[in-house]
């Protein structure tokens, strides 16, 4: 063992099979030793897992076979890859891990997640979950992304069993639930709307879980999970970047909104482009947040000064999402920024259009180039098994719920939709693929919206 005058030593952990517990092990030993775990997604190689290796500049590497292959194909070693381990005592504000966030919109960044902010992450959301000494909690979330890698803190904070299961699969969910013994578990809203599109089954009650928390639930979907499964469904709003900021609060909560502000944390809608005046409520922009206790929210990104500063201006975290907070407290999620979509003058929010209908099983929506200048709307729609959806009757659906300069122009069926290994749309795909030959278009059909 060596010493080096720098407070931290960078480790990267690839993993041989998707979730295993040898990672939780390898994770607190990191921790333990003052050094940083870096989880890197299986399925990267070539020039993605060049970028995530060269960011993140590690001094040792720590590699199952067969993934050594994946090495062996990289053009050249980061200079600082050296075998050694810091024996420094670590403090809260110590990174305990770099997490590289999906990219959604470019390439991935490196957030610097400090040893407090899964402390509070551990102890918020397990009070939310009502986690105790009897209770197993499940996940089949990967462990390369924030939410499995906290809901095992929140385990150790209350006492709880953890388990990590294989990826996710409908068919096979309950009755995995239903052999670890599970009490509570951890979904996506994508997750949660497959599993209800799905014909019922015995195995729908026959398990012991009493509650999910699922962020990012479709509002309409809340009742119908609840009854057919018997869970709990409760929501919530956290970033990699941030913490458990908003959610349930007094035992209370809506379907289709993020929550209230917890304590501990504040957060307003602000106008950016007006130096972050907060804006009445009822008004969408920006939501910005901070912490009252240190080294609750990540500590900026890895090497890369001018992101963390932009992120953290004014001593707030702006977050790029675009929401809007109503009378009561409650936020509601309308969109990214860079996904809020502007027609004819009007501001769009993507969470609009992208509608439940019965015959959908997911949508995505997108600002395309018009002709008139700004944007036009196109929808991205994955239509479920076993269903048929004209475009005019989607059309006339729409108009039935956004206002009518947000009903879509154009229309495209696809197999599926682009996602991260979290289960978010690759937006920034879509938008590269723009209107094809096989996009149907509203206008060029003859077809006017009702207002």
């Amino acid at each position: 063992h060596r010493t080096h005058p720098e407070p931290h030593h960078t480790v990267i952990s690839l993993q041989a099979a998707e979730n295993r517990w040898e990672l939780l092990a390898l994770w607190l030993g990191c921790a333990w030793r003052g050094a940083i775990f870096v989880p890197i997604n299986t399925a990267s190689r070539g020039a993605q897992l060049e970028h995530v290796i060269a960011n993140a500049g590690p001094r040792v590497i720590a590699v199952e076979p067969p993934l050594d292959a994946r090495l062996a194909e990289l053009r050249a070693a980061p200079p600082e890859l050296e075998r050694i381990w810091t024996t420094e005592p670590v403090s809260p504000g110590d990174t305990a891990a770099i997490l590289y966030t999906p990219g959604t919109t470019g390439p991935p960044k490196g957030v610097l997640c400090p040893h407090a902010q899964s402390t509070w992450w551990g102890e918020n959301v397990g009070d939310w979950l009502g986690l105790a000494p009897d209770d197993t909690a499940y996940t089949c979330l990967p462990l390369f992304h924030t939410n499995a890698l906290n809901g095992f803190v929140q385990s150790l904070m209350h006492g709880s069993h953890y388990v990590v299961g294989p990826r996710f699969s409908a068919s096979r969910f309950w009755s995995r639930l239903a052999e670890t013994g599970a009490t509570v578990t951890y979904l996506l809203g994508a997750m949660v709307s497959i599993l209800v599109s799905r014909e019922p089954e015995a195995l729908d009650r026959e398990h012991s879980v009493r509650i999910a928390l699922a962020p990012d639930s479709p509002p309409d979907m809340w009742e119908a999970f609840e009854r057919r499964f018997g869970v709990k469904v409760i929501e919530g709003h956290g970033m990699t970047e941030t913490n458990a900021v908003i959610g349930i609060l007094d035992g209370q909560q809506r379907p289709g909104l993020m929550g209230r502000v917890q304590p501990g944390f504040e957060a307003r809608v602000v106008d950016a482009d007006a130096d972050d005046v907060e804006v009445a409520a009822g008004t969408p922009d920006e939501i910005v947040m901070r912490a009252d206790e240190p080294y609750a929210f990540a500590t900026g990104y890895w090497r890369a000064p001018e992101a963390t500063a932009s992120s953290t201006r004014n001593l707030w975290f702006h977050s790029g999402d675009r929401v809007v907070r109503d009378d009561d407290g409650y936020f509601r999620f309308l969109d990214r920024i860079k996904d809020a979509i502007r027609r004819r003058g009007e501001n769009i929010s993507a969470w609009e259009i992208e509608l439940a209908h019965p015959s959908i099983e997911a949508a995505a929506a997108i600002p395309v180039p018009s002709t008139l200048g700004q944007d036009d709307v196109l929808a991205c729609v994955v239509i479920a098994p076993d269903q048929e959806l004209d475009p005019v009757e989607l059309i006339r659906f729409c108009e039935t719920r956004p206002a009518y300069f947000a009903v879509p122009r154009y229309i495209d069926y696809l197999g599926a939709l682009p996602l991260t290994q979290n289960g978010k749309v690759r937006k920034h795909e879509l938008r590269e693929r723009g209107v094809t030959a096989t996009t149907w278009d509203r206008e060029a059909a003859g077809i006017e919206v009702k207002r």
